[in-house]
This record gives structure tokens, C-alpha cells and sequence, in this order.
């Protein structure tokens, strides 16, 4: 039971697209992750995602149309609903989800899907 300090959590982070587990609640990860670049298209058939932006701005695009999220905006995206990720420069994203979420979620990608969380 101590407080979580983001901008340290961060600072720990070495690799893009790689989340960090910071907390467990209910049976759902806080994670931390930095993203930059372009994600792969994907879905997950059983969990919603919530993407809180911290620093910096990146958009989560979906087929239909695309979310701009800035520091303190978040967007939830409901199960099985496909999107994926872009940031133009490096970005400081807080992710709440269920515990074993895959971050590809339906897809395997050989660069892009994580191994197990690292715990910070």
C-alpha cells in the first residue's frame, strides 16, 4: 500500500509498446506503457480497454473513426470492437484492463505482441 509516482514509473519504461504492470485491482492491470509509432489492427473478443493519456497526444483509430486523446483525456474501447493505436512522438499512456489481456488482442505479431507484464 504506497503511492504510485507516474513520473517515476515512466522513467523506468526502456521500450515502446511494452505495458508495465503498476497495480492490480478487482481483477484489473494498471499498466504504464510509452507509445510511438503505428500499432497493428486488432480486437479483444472478451475485455473493454481504457487508454488514459498522461503525456503527450495520440489518436486510437477504429474503422468508423478516430479518437484524438491529449494528457487527462481518456477514451474506452468496448470489446470486440477493432482499433489500434498511432503516436506521432513519443506518448505516456495509462492503460486499465483485465488481468491477461493480450495487448495484440486477437492478433500475433512477432515485434508488437509483449510478453508476460513486467511488474514496475
Amino acid at each position: 500500500m504506497r503511492k504510485v509516482v507516474l513520473a517515476d514509473k515512466f522513467a523506468e519504461i526502456r521500450e515502446h509498446w511494452r505495458p508495465c504492470v503498476v497495480g492490480t485491482l478487482n481483477g484489473q492491470h494498471v499498466k504504464l506503457a510509452k507509445f510511438r509509432g503505428d500499432f497493428v489492427w486488432h480486437h479483444h473478443a472478451d475485455e473493454d480497454e481504457l487508454f488514459l493519456g498522461v503525456r503527450g497526444h495520440f489518436r486510437v483509430e477504429f474503422r468508423t473513426h478516430v479518437e484524438e486523446i491529449g494528457p487527462g483525456e481518456f477514451v474506452i474501447v468496448p470489446r470486440g470492437v477493432e482499433h489500434r493505436t498511432v503516436a506521432e512522438e513519443e506518448v505516456e499512456v495509462l492503460l486499465f484492463e483485465p488481468v491477461g489481456t493480450r495487448n495484440t488482442g486477437n492478433v500475433q505479431h512477432a515485434v508488437l505482441t509483449a510478453p508476460p507484464y513486467e511488474q514496475l
